[in-house]
């Protein structure tokens, strides 16, 4: 496997009778991942798509081992969710919920801290190791295994730049959405560690959007100490101040977090910027040559 999903993966779909949760879990076994478990409390009993449900995820992971949960909750009980999982000893999970309150993620983050759990998103699509397993909701036909690393805030983007990476010839060894939310449980720093650390990936494309400044921190962690190729592109070069765009996240703040600080950012540090998606394998092909 590449990073953080696999063959080992064990999945668990919280939310699992709602109907995002049972869709989404009917593509995910399709695509080969290995769903054994969903939670809905009251729900215990029942299957969906072949996948046992059950009333807690402490169940859940006392009957299947699973070691992956995907959240499809509220998102006024998402928070509960995911501590719940982080209490029954999952140590991966996905939160696809948007709209959780802010003060409700600083509690999850600080739990999570103490249970030494990591967590995808939330607002976000998920990740996919291709060809062997798909937690989320990515379009897992765009994928081919390969060598590319791809981290994103933004899900969309994702798939157009994805699409052009496999029309162009290269495949990924994981992309991985963060999510577009102020407080998130994953940044780019801590991807660019694992694809760092991965011997299957070979080079990573970077895709940030405005607001905030995750984007400078990525910047100056590769400047410092990243030692693989690394081509970006930033969304948003347009946009207005103080207008959210799209994400929670994206909004430039008092001047802060503008397409172009990110950008002047990327390039200081010899990182080069498409100026649109299909740019980027032709980026890839002239640093990989």
């Amino acid at each position: 496997m590449a990073i953080l999903v696999g063959k080992d993966t064990r999945l668990i779909v919280q939310g699992i009778t709602g109907r995002d949760g049972s869709f989404h879990t009917r593509l995910m076994k399709e695509y080969g991942t290995n769903v054994v478990g969903g939670v809905t409390p009251g729900k215990g009993g029942m299957e969906v798509e072949g996948v046992p449900v059950f009333d807690t995820v402490k169940e859940a992971v006392e009957k299947t081992d699973a070691n992956t949960s995907i959240i499809f909750v509220p998102a006024r009980f998402a928070a509960d969710a995911i501590m719940e999982a982080a209490d029954a000893g999952i140590k991966l999970i996905v939160a696809i919920t948007e709209g959780i309150p802010i003060h409700d993620m600083l509690k999850v983050r600080a739990y999570l801290d103490q249970k030494g759990a990591r967590l995808i998103g939330p607002n976000c699509p998920g990740l996919i190791t291709p060809e062997e397993a798909k937690v989320g909701i990515m379009p897992g036909h765009i994928f081919r295994r390969g060598r590319i690393g791809v981290v994103s805030r933004s899900g969309t983007l994702t798939y157009e730049i994805v699409s052009h990476l496999t029309a162009s010839g290269f495949g990924q060894s994981t992309a991985i959405g963060i999510g577009g939310d102020p407080i998130i449980g994953t940044k780019f720093i801590d991807v660019l560690r694992m694809f760092k650390e991965d011997p299957e990936t070979e080079a990573v494309v970077l895709i940030g959007e405005i607001g905030g400044t995750d984007e400078q921190d990525a910047a100056e962690y590769i400047g410092r100490e990243f030692d693989k190729p690394v081509v970006a592109f930033i969304a948003g070069r347009t946009a207005p101040k103080e207008k959210r765009m799209g994400h929670a996240g994206a909004i430039i703040a008092g001047g802060e977090g503008t397409a172009e600080e990110k950008i002047k950012a990327f390039e200081r540090v010899g990182v080069r910027v498409a100026d649109l998606p299909e740019q980027v394998p032709q980026i890839l092909k002239e640093i990989l040559k």
